[in-house]
């Protein structure tokens, strides 16, 4: 397992869901969500400046790649594939992988209901549970496998 902090993001069409790890790789946290819109990449990078601060290493920022339930490419597929690219170009050098994400906002939402919280309060902090499960699995996945998980996103020369 590699050691550093990564950060974890579900990008939706209205919010963004951030989390993090800790630096040895075992646990995601939520951070904050983001507003969908002008800004939100400069958001994503002060949060990853912030804890690159705290932090002695920052390993790489996880982007939940949604998949068709046979695991194929769709219109919310290509969306965020160009999110990931523009984030990629304004993170770089950190490295930026897109993980499959199928149903962690499903299985965000129904946890948060389970633990009680009801309509606008859920909505707040969905996107934030949605990245923790996706950052979770990739961590999971990384200490299990040794590699580490989905597919990097390259940046093109400028």
């Amino acid at each position: 397992m590699r050691h550093g902090v990564r950060l974890g993001i579900d990008p939706g069409d209205a919010r963004i869901g951030v989390a993090r790890s800790d630096p040895t790789g075992f646990l995601a946290t939520p951070v904050e969500t983001v507003r969908r819109g002008k800004g939100d990449l400069a958001r994503i990078s002060r949060i990853l400046a912030e804890i690159a601060e705290d932090s002695s290493a920052v390993v790489e920022v996880v982007v939940g790649l949604p998949r068709s339930l046979r695991g194929g490419e769709n219109p919310a597929t290509a969306k965020v594939r160009d999110f990931a690219g523009k984030l990629a170009r304004r993170v770089a050098p950190v490295p930026v992988r897109l993980v499959d994400e199928r149903l962690t906002t499903v299985s965000a939402e129904a946890m948060l209901r389970d633990r009680g919280r009801k309509g606008a309060d859920r909505r707040a902090v969905v996107d934030q549970a949605a990245a923790v499960l996706i950052l979770q699995h990739a961590l999971d996945t990384e200490r299990a496998t040794g590699r580490a998980p989905g597919e990097i996103v390259e940046v093109a020369d400028a």
